[in-house]
């Protein structure tokens, strides 16, 4: 277990399936933290807009789906070991991994109602500090104050086969060519957007963890904790 000298939040950002959850989870199970999972909030609203049919462009309402944001209630909880992502009290992990669900995230995270709204959950889950939370405007955003800013990023090719063995060892479906496809929509998306671009912010250390094992992702994450004079020792 990591010892910090004070109550810290933690803000990772990056691109689409740089293993940025996985990363989140292992530093918040070592600092004993809460992990806040941004892009599984985002998916859960996407799924949300998906089962009522609001997400194909021609039948989407967004006026409708703004009015709806106060029916959703996004949480956190420990299931078997692991942190699931629930929508109104419904266990959604699995659902909203689906390729159809990420692409349709990307958009709905475009609608300024949606991301104010989840920003002011996010912050208030942050209150208290002792967070781990990765998405796309963490560290710009939602915790620009962060005591640590980490922004991760890891080759293309390398990106869409860790999230194709996600996906197989999860039992969903999708080609790697799809898969290939939709994060390289979900770049374009995230890096163009109007409202809160995905960006590196100017305090942010980069983390390029193409080659890199997750033991060895850890050890790079104590030398930066050790930089920032913030590890017990």
């Amino acid at each position: 277990m990591i010892l910090l000298k004070k109550k810290i939040i933690i803000a990772i950002d990056g691109y689409s399936s740089c293993g940025k959850s996985s990363f989140a989870k292992l530093i918040a199970s070592d600092l004993d933290y809460i992990h806040l999972d941004s892009g599984a909030m985002y998916r859960a609203v996407a799924l949300f807009a998906f089962r009522k049919g609001l997400t194909e462009e021609k039948q989407f309402n967004e006026a409708e789906f703004k009015n709806s944001l106060s029916d959703i209630n996004i949480s956190f909880k420990n299931t078997h070991g692991e942190n699931h992502t629930f929508l109104n009290d419904e266990d959604v992990e699995k659902e909203i991994r689906e390729v159809e669900v990420s692409a349709a995230a990307s958009t709905i995270s475009k609608i300024r109602e949606v991301r104010e709204h989840l920003v002011r959950m996010q912050q208030e889950m942050g209150k208290y500090k002792e967070i781990v939370m990765d998405g796309r405007d963490i560290g710009t955003v939602v915790f620009p104050d962060a005591e640590v800013k980490i922004f991760m990023t890891a080759d293309m090719n390398i990106r869409a086969k860790r999230r194709y063995e996600e996906l197989k060892a999860k039992g969903i479906s999708g080609s790697f060519e799809e898969i290939s496809e939709n994060i390289e929509l979900r770049d374009n998306q995230d890096t163009q957007r109007e409202i809160s671009p995905l960006r590196q912010a100017e305090d942010a250390v980069v983390l390029d963890n193409s080659s890199m094992s997750f033991d060895e992702q850890m050890v790079w994450f104590r030398h930066l904790l050790e930089k920032k004079n913030l590890l017990v020792t």
